[in-house]
């Protein structure tokens, strides 16, 4: 077996240090908006986290904008982060 799979590699990145409280506010704001025209909200934004296609997010109350203004990164963060506590 090659040394490389034995190691475990650092995720490091310079992400802007987001406010927790903004990205959930943001994920709100998104939910409710899947949610108003009728789609799945969990599903969606589980499709646009994986992918980054910014289409499984509505237009509708500028839900696509406001998510698109955050790094995939540091949603799925908070979102761990928010899980494990």
């Amino acid at each position: 077996m090659s040394d490389a799979l034995d190691k475990t590699t650092l995720f490091n990145w310079k992400a802007l240090e987001e406010d927790p409280l903004a990205v959930r506010t943001v994920l709100e704001h998104v939910y409710e908006a899947l949610k108003d025209k009728g789609y799945n909200p969990f599903g969606q934004i589980v499709g646009y986290l994986i992918s980054g296609d910014p289409t499984f997010i509505t237009s509708h109350n500028k839900a696509r904008s406001l998510i698109t203004q955050l790094e995939r990164d540091i949603i799925l963060e908070e979102l761990v982060r928010q899980y494990l506590k």
